[in-house]
């Protein structure tokens, strides 16, 4: 069945405003369709569109796009808000595109697309739809052996993904290792091929068991990891072992692959093994802590926990082999990058790196409150003179304010939280293993209010601006129940 000609992807590229590393700026009638037509994404994503649209022309599926600045009407009646946006309308409903955006990638999603959830498959057409995709799924089964239900729950749920098929009845092509009905059998156009799912139970097989399966074959041994498979190994929950390898330098990479793929057979239900461009995306290694100016280097990162195991010394299959163990086993722990500890703290706020954690926070009888920042982040710029004020306030006490580069120094794995975004500011109360979040607005009265209001140490000092106020306050006249109801009605 192909897709009705209402059928399309259509690429809704609106540029409301162009936002730069430090301004933004200002559209108008002169200046509109050039900032509009600069859109990186928009121009990256067009020769794959093109490409993909012409592969898809022979099938029947069009691709179309909309320019906004030309119909601001029709893709605002779409609600399109991303630059760009790519919807797939089916029968004249859109849903969004949710699939690479390279051209093998769109080509694939809309030909899953153009298939029922699970196509009905004959021996005739057997072994041409097992290559219909990189991964082909499909289920085996007769009058005695029917194909358990969950198969096409599955199917319907992960359909963007995967292309599914089953064949029923007496006359069935041959399958790998000769399986017993039903049978559910895994194609795909890498490694070994096929993978034949092994179960106690088929019939009354779980759609999580599938997945799993699913899950577990669907990528490659040994892939090569990029924008635009990240989410793939990201959404695996498993752990991310990584090859950092010079693309231009092809023989060591080579020859570490190969002499890994057995170890990566055996632990694929564990850990998913990928190289990396270590030059083109050095950065992401050095955030890892992984020294990229040296290749190949090696590290294993957690996904789930944001937990990173960064290899010291030479990359080679049997240093790799024992440090991925070392990793799973549980010996090895993870790799916490720090800066150095201050030699002193004499300035109003704390600086705290993650190798000094224990230091501020093993102290049970001091209140802490921490700001965690990036050195380019607006926000975190235009609070850090109120958070140095803030720690005027509360020098010398038993209230410490402190801040950490969280891009500098990892949040410690005992911490039970995760820095998201940024500022993400924290108070632990004096004598509490406890962190209450702080969402309030951030001038610098309402962040006093909070931590007088969760603080459970008392002042061990007055503070040099708590002390010039009390001068000043002897130097007034004392204040009359007047003047008491006056001030009152100002705040």
């Amino acid at each position: 069945m192909r897709l009705p000609t209402t059928s399309l992807l259509a690429l809704l590229p609106l540029l409301s405003g162009v936002l730069a590393a430090s301004d933004v700026v200002d559209l108008t009638a002169d200046n509109f369709q050039n900032e509009v037509a600069g859109c990186g994404h928009c121009k990256n994503l067009a020769p794959q569109y093109e490409e993909a649209a012409t592969t898809l022309k022979e099938k029947g599926i069009k691709l179309a796009k909309v320019d906004c600045t030309e119909n601001q009407d029709l893709c605002g009646e779409y609600d399109v808000q991303g630059y760009p946006t790519l919807k797939v309308f089916r029968n004249g409903v859109p849903t969004d595109y949710s699939g690479p955006r390279k051209a093998e990638g769109i080509v694939s999603y809309m030909n899953k697309q153009q298939l029922p959830a699970v196509s009905d498959v004959t021996p005739g057409n057997h072994d041409d739809f097992t290559k219909t995709d990189k991964v082909v799924v499909i289920a085996y089964g007769d009058a005695k052996h029917p194909v358990p239900e969950s198969f096409a729950k599955y199917a319907n749920s992960a359909r963007d993904q995967f292309v599914f098929g089953q064949v029923v009845g007496d006359n069935l092509p041959k399958l790998p290792g000769n399986p017993k009905l039903p049978a559910i059998v895994l194609y795909k156009s890498f490694d070994e091929g096929h993978n034949v799912l092994e179960h106690k139970n088929i019939k009354k097989i779980t759609e999580e068991d599938l997945g799993d399966f699913v899950a577990a074959n669907s990528v490659p041994l040994f892939a090569e990891l990029g924008p635009d498979n990240f989410a793939t190994y990201a959404e695996s929950g498993k752990k991310l072992a990584l090859l950092f390898a010079d693309p231009a330098d092809a023989e060591p990479r080579e020859k570490i692959i190969e002499g890994l793929k057995d170890t990566a057979r055996e632990l694929r239900d564990k850990v998913n093994f990928v190289w990396i461009d270590g030059v083109k995306f050095g950065e992401y290694g050095k955030q890892l802590g992984v020294a990229t100016d040296k290749l190949p280097a090696f590290a294993v990162q957690d996904l789930t926990e944001m937990l990173k195991y960064v290899q010291s010394g030479d990359a080679t299959v049997d240093s790799i082999k024992k440090h991925v163990a070392g990793v799973i086993s549980g010996d090895i722990k993870p790799t916490v990058k720090s800066e150095p500890v201050p030699e002193s703290q004499d300035g109003p706020v704390y600086k705290l790196v993650a190798n000094s954690w224990e230091d501020l926070f093993g102290d049970k009888e001091k209140d802490v409150f921490v700001e965690f920042y990036a050195p380019w982040c607006g926000h975190c710029q235009r609070l850090a003179p109120i958070w140095e004020s803030l720690g005027e306030k509360y020098k010398p006490d038993n209230v410490v304010i402190a801040q950490m580069d969280a891009t500098e120094n990892d949040i410690p794995a005992e911490a039970p939280f995760k820095v998201q975004g940024f500022p993400t500011l924290k108070f632990k109360p004096a004598g509490s293993d406890e962190f209450l979040d702080y969402n309030g607005d951030r001038s610098l009265e309402s962040l006093t209010e909070f931590v007088e209001s969760n603080r459970k140490s008392a002042a061990s000092n007055t503070s040099a601006s708590d002390a010039a106020a009390e001068e000043d306050d002897d130097e007034l006249p004392a204040a009359t129940e007047e003047d008491d109801e006056v001030a009152h009605d100002e705040l």
